[in-house]
């Protein structure tokens, strides 16, 4: 008898423990986020920037330290990486408007005017931008939740208004799935990378010695179609390619 209770008493000492770890790794992610924002808010940027991206190496994903990081960047001039950090954060909290006005402004600022082109199911699916894949999996899960059940129900008792309710929720539910798994396939096959040095040039193969096609300036979005010995090959949407240093331009997946 002694033995389980010792058992039990260690299993609650070892979640009691594992819970003020946790608790007291949030405090120390909460006191660095507020310590950024302070060193930001002093026009300490530099120290800000290390705030964030330390927090980030951390683990702490959250769309709102991505699009505080860009902030830091863009009061510092880094047009690019400030670019780079709010197209990542609006993975995350993509209809956040202070997020999109600013993301706006930083591209109206880049040397290199270029548009942007999503592939034709985002005009199918227009909402998909508007939401994050989180959202949408966890919209989806729940009308599963209420799709299964209703159909449990109907086993048991038929009625008019459950077939009816059945219908909405087979439609909303076949939304949310379908939009899900084009947004879960958008986000993970991202191939968008962003220029964070001042000028690029674009070279006709990956070796210095090639011919330079043209140049790019921090902040352009550019599509990276593959990576060889330290070079990408990068695309824009009107259909130029050429060879960067990969050290040119971070890519947005997270």
């Amino acid at each position: 008898m002694k033995i389980y209770v010792w058992i039990s008493a260690a299993i609650l000492m070892a979640v009691f423990s594992e819970m003020d770890y946790t608790y007291a790794r949030t405090e120390d992610w909460q006191e660095i986020f507020f310590r950024s924002n302070q060193a930001c808010r002093a026009d300490n940027y530099q120290e800000a920037i290390e705030g964030y991206n330390l927090l980030i190496a951390s683990g702490c994903i959250n769309g709102h330290i991505y699009y505080n990081l860009g902030n830091a960047y863009f009061r510092e001039g880094r047009i690019g990486h400030a670019v780079l950090n709010y197209e990542r954060a609006r993975l995350l909290i993509p209809r956040d408007a202070d997020l999109n006005f600013n993301l706006r402004y930083a591209k109206d600022r880049t040397q290199d005017a270029i548009p942007e082109s999503g592939p034709f199911i985002n005009n199918v699916l227009f909402w998909i931008d508007s939401f994050s894949a989180g959202e949408l999996l966890w919209c989806f899960s729940v009308l599963n939740l209420l799709f299964w059940a209703v159909m449990i129900a109907r086993l048991f008792r038929r009625s008019e208004w459950s077939y009816y309710v059945f219908l909405i929720l087979l439609v909303l539910w076949l939304s949310a799935g379908v939009s899900f798994g084009f947004r879960w396939h958008q986000v993970e096959n991202d191939k968008r990378a962003v220029i964070v040095q001042a000028e690029v040039d674009v070279l006709a193969g990956p070796d210095s010695r090639d011919t330079t096609l043209f140049k790019l300036h921090e902040g352009a979005v550019v599509h990276n179609e593959r990576q060889e010995n330290g070079w990408y090959l990068i695309s824009l949407p009107d259909r130029k390619r050429g060879w960067i240093p990969a050290k040119a331009a971070e890519m947005v997946k997270i």
